[in-house]
């Protein structure tokens, strides 16, 4: 038996599709990416040859359009910049001898 997988998100673009669809895979849903190919070969971004479809399985789309809802809503958020405390010179990382 096969999985249906069906459309919840369509991005502009590889980069924003690719986005959403690790942000799915990160909260548990599998997913895969449809697109026009002819718009990845011309780096198109816009309009019909530009979009890609964000496919999750149709028994997981109800959780994943929840999660985009929610996204775009604003209720994740990204770590503040501030909350990190810069490194001191003493704290290089990989630091050559």
């Amino acid at each position: 038996m096969t999985t249906q997988y069906i459309s919840v998100y369509t991005a502009n673009g590889m980069l924003d599709a690719e986005m959403i669809r690790s942000f799915l895979e990160t909260a548990g849903i599998p997913s895969m990416l449809s697109h026009e190919s002819a718009g990845t070969v011309f780096g198109l971004t816009l309009g019909p040859m530009g979009e890609v479809q964000v496919m999750v399985p149709a028994d997981k789309s109800e959780d994943a359009k929840n999660i985009l809802d929610a996204m775009e809503q604003g209720k994740y958020s990204q770590a503040d910049d501030s909350e990190t405390e810069p490194l001191q010179d003493d704290q290089e990382i990989n630091k050559l001898d």
